[in-house]
C-alpha cells in the first residue's frame, strides 16, 4: 500500500509566557491512500492540533510531516496555502457556507481561488453536488436547505478540487441522529470510490463508521486499531423510529 501521510516524531509545543504546553509528543504514524480514519480523544488530547498540522493550518515544532512523499513540515505560509488549496478538502461542524451565495456558488469557491474558468467551475461543482445527492438543489441558498443538506454542500465543496485527502472536523456535531447517519453514509460512499477521509469526532457511534480508529491522550496515540465491522448506515436508519411529518426539515 502507498503512504498518503506519514509523520516522524511529530511534536508541537506552545509557549505561554514561562510555560510550555506539549500538545503533541512525538507522533509516528502512517495513513495509506483510500483509508477512512476516525481520530478521537478528550479535550486537550492533541487531536485538534494533529488535524491542524495535517491540514497545513499549523506547523510542528519538531519532527516531520510527509504528504504524498513530500516533507512539508517547514513550508512557509505561502507553501502551506498552496498545499491546502491543491491537496486538502475541509468539512467543518458549522458548515461555513456563504449565506448569500447559492449551493453551486459555494461549491465553486475553491475553484475560483484556483483561477479555473467559468465552464470548468460549473461542471465540477455540479458533479460534486451530484455525488452528495443534491442535484436539483444547485440554486438554493443555505437558508433554503436543511442542516443535513447544508453539510452535503460543504462536503461537495471539499471534493471539487479532487483533493488527496478530506479532513472532517466533527462533521455531525450540529446534526440529529438520522441526519448524522445519512452524512456518514456519504463519507462511506466517497471512501468506497477511493477518497481518503480523516475525521475528528468525540462520538464512538460516529467513529464506528470508519475503518480505523485512532485515539489520542495527552499528546500521544494510545490506541490505533482496525474496525472489524464498520457501521452500516442503511441498517441503522431502518432501526430508527419513523420520522413524524412535522419533524421533516
Amino acid at each position: 500500500m502507498d503512504n498518503l501521510i506519514s509523520t516522524d516524531h511529530l511534536t508541537k509545543i506552545y509557549n505561554l509566557g514561562d510555560f510550555e504546553i506539549h500538545a503533541l509528543r512525538g507522533i509516528d504514524i502512517s495513513i495509506q491512500k483510500n483509508e477512512f480514519v476516525a481520530i478521537m480523544g478528550p479535550s486537550g488530547s492533541g487531536k485538534s492540533t494533529f488535524m491542524n498540522i495535517l491540514g497545513c493550518l499549523d506547523r510542528p515544532t519538531k519532527g516531520s510531516y510527509f504528504l504524498e512523499g513530500e516533507d512539508i513540515s517547514h513550508f512557509d505560509r505561502n507553501g502551506l496555502a498552496r498545499i491546502r488549496n491543491l491537496k486538502i478538502g475541509f468539512v467543518f461542524q458549522t458548515f461555513n457556507l456563504l449565506s448569500r451565495t447559492t449551493a453551486l456558488e459555494n461549491v465553486e469557491l475553491p475553484l475560483l481561488y484556483n483561477g479555473a474558468n467559468i465552464k470548468n467551475r460549473d461542471e465540477k461543482a455540479r458533479k460534486a453536488l451530484f455525488m452528495v445527492g443534491l442535484e436539483g438543489r444547485e440554486n438554493h441558498y443555505p437558508n433554503q436547505l436543511s442542516g443535513g443538506q447544508q453539510q452535503r454542500v460543504a462536503i461537495a465543496r471539499s471534493l471539487v478540487n479532487d483533493p488527496a485527502i478530506i479532513l472532517a472536523d466533527e462533521p455531525t456535531g450540529n446534526l440529529d441522529t438520522r441526519t448524522s447517519i445519512e452524512v456518514m453514509e456519504i463519507f462511506q460512499s466517497l471512501n468506497e470510490k477511493g477518497i481518503t477521509i480523516i475525521l475528528i469526532t468525540h462520538e464512538k457511534d460516529i467513529a464506528a463508521f470508519a475503518k480505523r480508529n485512532i485515539a489520542f491522550r495527552d499528546g500521544r496515540i494510545v490506541k490505533d486499531e482496525i474496525v472489524k465491522s464498520p457501521n452500516k448506515a442503511k441498517e441503522l436508519l431502518l432501526s430508527l423510529p419513523p420520522v413524524e411529518e412535522d419533524e421533516i426539515a
